[in-house]
């Protein structure tokens, strides 16, 4: 074992078999079949590489059939599963917060034309670094940060974009019902440290600060380089003295440009720290700066007068980067006002811990064979997306009893850093003791199919990669754009 506190074990092995039974209550259609295809994930040695070779672990006692049939017409009580995750023991910082991140992680399906609601998803690097849009379903994960180097995090919920889904608003609305949930199980109680939310460039921070308005909340940002901010408009004592001649009072104070540090002025807080692999980390903060919004866009049917989201701009700049490479500065929107040194540091040192989230895109992908299935539906998409988040909960909970089952040429790890691998390959020594509360597969028979040498009546549905003009109105090509049509000539 890899503690030798009895009481310690005790309780994760309590932890481990209370969510177990909770998990099979959530599955309320094709139940056996769904728990059971978690467990032969959760017990396969090695990568998953396709869901079919899942059938032929010990612990799924029945049929391939029942594998594909789970998925298919299987049904899972998600906002149960939802509760379920966010009751276990989450991660806290040292001040007690929850810190938790959002961030899209796509299931990339470019060639699947008869999947339907396949949106455009942002991917990098798949070709000499070039950004490029592939067809697939893109997924908003949520997931509770730990504190310290490590690639565990604890995932609390996955939303699957439709296409042309605006990201803030079902960001938003995700997040509210995870922090509601956080209140409601007891996770944050009134006098506790509001929870903090980590969001990469991709997000409008401000916007989404705006939209979880009356929330134990604070968002936390990455900005591009290129922006500019506003300062608080004068007051009426300070016009009047720069106007005696009289005016229309300004919305907006002076311009804060990202890339003219002679529009910086003084700082609210400086702090330097000392970092093992990046030298001093100098980060700057300046107060109460807002966006200037104007009614296009996401604000172009805002009812009232447009509002001034201030915050909390933070730049953190480091000596250099592990890899040689060029050390750019990091900006950094704080919803917050009156930082402190504490605050300030709190939050760039959170922002980086937002990363974590990536090893664990990583094993979802890479171990556990998230996006390895070839479904053609979205909604049995979204029932493998919660067994393998399932499947991963029951991974950090084992964290305390899963021994190291290294492998010759390895390195011998701690106690408390195994990775999630490792507590993986324990995991069957586990599943014998804990049970399974799936029933025994009844006898059956194979249906007769269709019969040889018969041609498929009834061919799948194509559909096209989904795409929402900005009226909101489905996109579809022109008739000259369509196959089997010729442009019209005018002489």
């Amino acid at each position: 074992m890899s503690l030798e506190y009895p009481g310690v074990l005790r309780d994760a092995f309590a932890e481990v078999s209370r969510f177990r039974t909770e998990l099979y209550a959530c599955l309320t259609a094709r139940g056996d079949a769904l728990f059971e295809l978690c467990d032969a994930l959760l017990c396969t040695d090695g990568p998953v590489r396709t869901l079919v070779d899942l059938a032929l672990a010990p612990e799924h006692r029945r049929g391939h059939g029942a594998l594909y049939g789970g998925l298919n017409q299987g049904q899972i009580d998600v906002t149960r599963l939802r509760r379920a995750l966010i009751s276990t023991p989450l991660p806290r910082a040292a001040d007690g917060r929850i810190v938790l991140a959002a961030d899209v992680s796509p299931w990339l399906r470019p060639d699947a034309n008869t999947c339907p609601d396949r949106a455009f998803c942002h991917t990098f690097g798949r070709g000499e670094g070039k950004h490029l849009m592939v067809p697939g379903w893109p997924y908003s994960i949520v997931a509770a940060l730990e504190t310290g180097r490590t690639s565990w995090t604890a995932v609390l919920d996955a939303v699957r974009l439709e296409p042309g889904a605006d990201v803030a608003v079902v960001t938003a609305v995700q997040l509210r019902e995870v922090v509601e949930q956080l209140v409601e199980s007891g996770q944050w109680k009134p006098g506790d440290p509001h929870v903090l939310v980590v969001l990469d460039a991709g997000y409008d921070a401000p916007r989404i600060a705006h939209l979880l308005t009356g929330l134990p909340v604070e968002i936390l940002g990455r900005l591009r380089s290129d922006r500019v901010m506003r300062r608080p408009a004068p007051s009426r004592n300070e016009f009047a003295l720069a106007n005696p001649l009289g005016g229309r009072p300004p919305k907006h104070g002076g311009e804060f440009v990202f890339g003219d540090p002679s529009t910086w002025g003084i700082e609210q807080a400086v702090t330097v720290t000392d970092t093992r692999l990046y030298g001093k980390a100098t980060a700057r903060a300046w107060d109460r700066l807002h966006p200037r919004l104007t009614r296009r866009a996401a604000w172009i049917e805002y009812d009232g007068p447009l509002p001034l989201i201030e915050g909390t701009i933070i730049r953190l700049a480091v000596e250099q980067l592990p890899s040689g490479g060029v050390n750019k500065p990091v900006w950094l929107w704080w919803s917050g006002t009156g930082a402190s040194a504490a605050d300030v540091d709190r939050c760039w040192q959170s922002f980086l811990r937002r990363f974590d989230l990536e090893h664990t895109f990583r094993l979802l992908k890479q171990t556990l064979g998230w996006t390895k299935p070839r479904l053609r539906s979205s909604e049995a998409a979204d029932r493998w997306t919660w067994l393998v988040i399932a499947a991963y909960a029951q991974l950090r909970l084992a964290r305390p009893l899963a021994a190291d089952l290294r492998r010759p040429w390895e390195k011998p790890a701690e106690p408390h850093r195994l990775t999630p691998a490792r507590v993986r390959r324990g995991f069957r020594n586990l599943h014998a003791k804990t049970g399974s509360p799936a029933g025994a597969p009844k006898p059956s028979r194979p249906g007769p199919g269709r019969p040889p040498g018969s041609r498929n009546r009834s061919p799948a549905i194509r559909h096209g990669v989904g795409r929402v003009l900005a009226t909101g109105e489905a996109y579809s090509r022109p008739a000259h754009h369509k196959k089997g049509t010729k442009p019209r000539r005018i002489a």
